[in-house]
Formats: C-alpha cells, structure tokens, sequence
C-alpha cells in the first residue's frame, strides 16, 4: 500500500493550510481516511467495446463495473464513482488516477453529489489525474460540490493528454445544502486545474478560490445574483475548435436559464466554459447540451443523458 505521501497534494495552498490542525478522532491517515481509485482502460477490439483492464479502489472511494448504456455509441465505458460514506470528512485524503489507451472511449461520473461534512479541525483533500494516450475520448463528469457549513477543501486536478485525444472535464459547486437554507457558509473550497500535452506543453491553468466568509461572491463581477458556478474544459484537437465554440455560445446565448461563455485556450489547444445559474436541473441542461455538441461533432454521436437513481 501506497505511503500517506501518495495521498496528500504537493501544492495545498496557504488558504488551506491555514486550517490544520491535529485530529483527536481518526486523524489524517487511520482507516478510512485514504480513499483511492485506480482505472486502467483500453479499447476491446474484439468485443468492439471500451473495458477495464486493470482497477483498484480503496474505501471510502469504490467503482462498479462498466455499463454500456448509449444506443448510438455502444463501445463507450459509463462508470460509476461511489462513496459508501456519504460524504468527505476533515482529515480525508482522496486519490483518483484514471488512464485511457489503445482508442478508449469513456463517460465517468459520480452516482451523487460530493458532500463535504462540517470540519472543526483541518480539511480534506483530493486529488484527481486523468491521462489520455493519442485518439481517446473521455468525459469526466461529476455531480456537483456541495460544501456544508464550515468546510475546508481544496482539490487538485491534473488533466494529461495526447495532442489527438479529447478530454471532457467538468465541476460545478452549489452555495451549500439550500434545502435546510444554508448558503456560503463554508470556509474555504479551492479548485486547482492543470492540463498539459503529451509533450509537456501547457494547456491551461485554471483555480477557484471561494472563501465566502472573507470575500463576499454574491457582489458585481464574480456570481452576482447566481448562486452556483460550472466549469467545464474541453481539450481537444484544433479542427474542432471553431465549431465548438461557435454552436456553445448560441446554446448559452439562447438558454435564457443560465449565463455563460466560453473562450478559446492558446494555440485553440481547447475551450474553457464559464455557467452561472441557480438551480442544479438548469446548470446540468446546460452541461449535457454542451456534451451533445461535442459528441456530434467529435465523434458522430449522440447523447441521451446520464442514467442515476
């Protein structure tokens, strides 16, 4: 098994920092503190479909097998996140590492929302690094953050892929559980991205750092009157660049439930998506009409949701 080392980020910002302390109750590193997920996935080319070829996961973090769950393009791999605890506590340390090869093509998602718990000492931490080899086509697409009151969190997100590859990521976070009427009553949820090629070269460097209790978001120039904020990073070959962008910003033009838009990344190595709205049925409407340009037009296919109970 892996050293505590392997699960904690090299780059956890001062914003958090700030915030740790000891842990009287199952500190950082006992039993189920540590979660990790390990996919290795390749393209089948006798069954013409995309399987697991190598998978490990440690609880609190698990994944199912594969589904094949979308009629026009049967070979993709629709995979489940799941986490037996419910949510992140102080004091975790999650670890995702997912590869594709051999032409893989792949959908991951969570099977609900990342909840992260009350902290009185410390925070937690996950890191998440996806590489893609030449012509493979993922998605990787969560359910949205939701951070109770007085939570710390700070995600590093490492995206590596071949220059002819297609890396779909998204990640949305909500103001809080706004059923119980808890809005931005968390300390501190810092999002890192980092995106390179298959050469090392940079793609993108992208961070949101949200600390409602120090800096109002709810002000002119950041959310506004929206409550809730999507990203999402479309890494993909230049040729589509142009396409994308143009039918993206007609669809955030003309879907009058959100505001958004998008800008292309240096050298149109890819597309950065800004969404802002105030209900999470509006913000994934939006999300899944972006993901079904993207297939049309990448890949010739199309698509019809994401199936959760």
């Amino acid at each position: 098994m892996k050293d505590l080392k392997y699960f904690i980020p090299d780059d956890i910002p001062q914003e958090v920092l700030s915030y740790e302390a000891d842990l009287s109750q199952l500190g950082v590193g006992k039993a189920g503190k540590l979660g990790a997920i390990f996919l290795l996935l390749e393209k089948n080319e006798q069954v013409n479909k995309t399987v697991i070829k190598e998978q490990f996961s440690k609880v609190p973090l698990f994944t199912q097998r594969a589904l094949y769950l979308e009629e026009s393009l049967p070979s993709m791999a629709y995979i489940y996140i799941i986490s037996p605890s419910g949510g992140v506590l102080q004091g975790d340390r999650y670890r995702i590492d997912i590869k594709l090869s051999k032409n893989a093509i792949s959908h991951i998602t969570t099977q609900g929302a990342t909840r992260l718990y009350r902290m009185n000492k410390n925070f937690a931490t996950q890191i998440l690094n996806i590489t893609l080899d030449s012509n493979c086509y993922f998605e990787y697409v969560p359910d949205q953050i939701i951070p109770y009151r007085d939570s710390r969190f700070y995600q590093s997100v490492n995206l590596n892929l071949h220059d002819t590859a297609t890396m779909i990521y998204s990640e949305t976070i909500v103001p809080g559980r706004m059923a119980m009427g808890e809005y931005f009553e968390y300390d501190v949820c810092y999002l890192k991205t980092v995106a390179k090629s298959h050469n090392g070269s940079l793609k993108l460097v992208d961070t949101a750092l949200l600390e409602p209790k120090r800096n109002k978001l709810k002000r002119f120039g950041i959310l506004e009157e929206f409550n809730m904020l999507s990203n999402m990073y479309i890494l993909t070959p230049s040729k589509y660049i142009g396409i994308l962008t143009e039918r993206i910003n007609g669809d955030l033009i003309n879907y009058e439930k959100v505001v958004g838009g998008c800008s292309v990344l240096p050298k149109d190595s890819g597309i950065a998506v800004r969404i802002l709205g105030n209900t999470i049925d509006n913000i994934k409407e939006m999300i899944y009409n972006i993901l079904k340009i993207c297939r049309q037009e990448i890949i010739g296919a199309g698509f019809s949701g994401i199936r959760k109970n």
